[in-house]
């Protein structure tokens, strides 16, 4: 994958898995533009306001003139039914559905030709834990939001989304019944989601558009019953 001479936006890329989306994308030799809330050395910024977003994209398009890969990663807040505030469920959609909108129609002029845009969700999107409404709501909206862009930009972008299972974004090792409730055998890291995005960034994934791709090493695939591999429920 040769991305010489291509530009890649990223939100959220300062750690974790925007982290090594870019640094992923850095090492094919693409040009890379990040937003992030921590400080550093890249645009900094809330995704969450509007002014924020127009002030990025015009950063953006005046080093670059155009835009390849747009990889909308930033995180949204996670609060439950019990805890969470109107403005917190309302800036949870904001960071995590509203932003990736409004950034693919900042540049919707701007895109060069076989362009792509990745949508990072969760297997969240289809599976849930308690107390956990605004990221979830979220998280199930960019799954949405990805096959409605797809179709919106048919010819001209493609667009598809990735829900990461469980990634340890600080690389640990698990053993036991933390790795094997995955098929795969172990516990997810971000490498793993950054190949991804490489991937349906690539000519190789020309003829992938509008699709969600799940990688959590099997586990939403996974029957589990009280007992099985040592889990046992406990009330």
């Amino acid at each position: 994958m040769d991305f010489h001479g291509r530009t890649a936006v990223i939100t959220g890329g300062a750690h974790g898995i925007g982290k090594a989306i870019a640094e992923a994308f850095l090492r094919e030799g693409a040009e890379v533009e990040i937003i992030d809330v921590t400080p550093g050395d890249h645009f900094v910024g809330d995704i969450g306001k509007k002014e924020t977003l127009e002030r990025f994209a015009t950063h953006v398009l005046e080093r670059h003139g155009s835009v390849d890969f747009l990889i909308n990663n930033a995180p949204p807040r996670m609060r439950g039914i019990s805890d969470c505030t109107y403005e917190e469920f309302c800036d949870a959609l904001s960071v995590g559905v509203t932003a990736p909108f409004y950034l693919a129609k900042l540049f919707s002029g701007h895109f060069g030709a076989g362009a792509a845009i990745v949508n990072i969700s969760s297997s969240r999107d289809r599976m849930s834990q308690p107390q956990t409404e605004s990221y979830t709501a979220a998280k199930g909206g960019i799954s949405a939001l990805t096959h409605a862009l797809a179709v919106s930009f048919a010819g001209k972008v493609r667009v598809n989304s990735i829900s990461p299972g469980w990634i340890d974004t600080g690389y640990r090792k698990y053993d036991g019944p933390d790795a094997v409730q995955q098929p795969v055998g172990r516990v997810g890291d971000p490498s793993d989601i950054a190949a991804m995005a490489l991937f349906l960034c690539s000519d190789k994934a020309g003829f992938i558009t509008g699709e969600n791709i799940c990688i959590d090493g099997g586990m939403t695939r996974q029957m589990i019953y009280h007992g099985d591999f040592g889990w046992k429920l406990e009330i």
